[in-house]
């Protein structure tokens, strides 16, 4: 277990199902042990994870509760490596935020869900750096490589959802995503508490509205007007319902 006074950490076996609590920065080194004088190594290293997937055999469960703002991208992405390796089913539960490298970590997980009221920061990596200026420019481009490295993780995992023109453009902005956002990005398969057919026609009526509004911004109002209604009016409505409808839509 991890801190006194709350969980930083925790593992549980129940069975076949691992449960594994990620729920502080990851990062290498832990507190500094006056015994060894030396520093621990941290619970949320991957060297610890590495020593739980260990025991978790190819036909097990394992379910990643994160509650994160991130951490060491050295480490983080070699826990998501170490993850996808595995060939056990993997569940990610984001119980508060995954935020930065937890939100990679997260993406390694066959099914990810976030639960309502949850959030994700998808951001550039930064360091610090001292030296000359050929030193910071060496650091500058490092920082670009791993940035290209880690937006292509993000295209692949989401399965051609997003491009990678959009990921950059949301880790530019340092975007905070709540789920659904975050479910539309690609970023997740879940919400928590919501049937995947309500979330998927909810997804799909925006999409078809929003499609809409081009549409009638690009073009005379005429011809739009009636698939509009078409689209907005409820099976037993009047007229003057849908007229308001479509008017109302530009005062948003």
């Amino acid at each position: 277990m991890g801190k006194i006074g709350g969980i930083c950490y925790a593992y549980q076996k129940v069975g076949t199902v691992h449960k594994i609590y990620l729920y502080d920065e990851v990062k290498a080194k832990g507190d500094f042990n006056w015994e060894t004088y030396k520093y621990d190594d941290a619970e949320t290293s991957a060297k610890h994870f590495q020593e739980i997937l260990e025991q978790v055999g190819d036909g097990d469960t394992i379910e990643l509760y994160i509650n994160s703002d991130g951490g060491s991208v050295k480490e983080g992405t070699a826990i998501f490596t170490q993850l996808k390796r595995c060939k056990a089913y993997k569940t990610g539960y984001v119980d508060g935020v995954a935020n930065s490298i937890a939100a990679t970590i997260l993406q390694a997980c066959d099914h990810r869900v976030m639960g309502e009221g949850t959030g994700m920061i998808l951001h550039n990596m930064w360091t610090v750096a001292v030296g000359s200026a050929d030193d910071l420019r060496n650091e500058a481009d490092k920082l670009d490589a791993w940035m290209k490295a880690s937006r292509a993780l993000f295209v692949q995992r989401c399965e051609g959802k997003v491009t990678e023109e959009k990921i950059k453009e949301v880790m530019d902005k340092e975007t905070l995503l709540g789920p659904d956002d975050a479910l539309e990005l690609g970023v997740i398969d879940e919400i928590a508490g919501r049937t995947s057919i309500a979330v998927d026609e909810a997804m799909q009526s925006t999409k078809k509205i929003n499609e809409m509004k081009d549409k009638i911004k690009q073009s005379n109002f005429a011809d739009q007007l009636k698939e509009f209604e078409e689209l907005v009016k409820p099976e037993e409505q009047e007229d003057d319902v849908s007229m308001e409808t479509f008017f109302n839509m530009f005062s948003l």
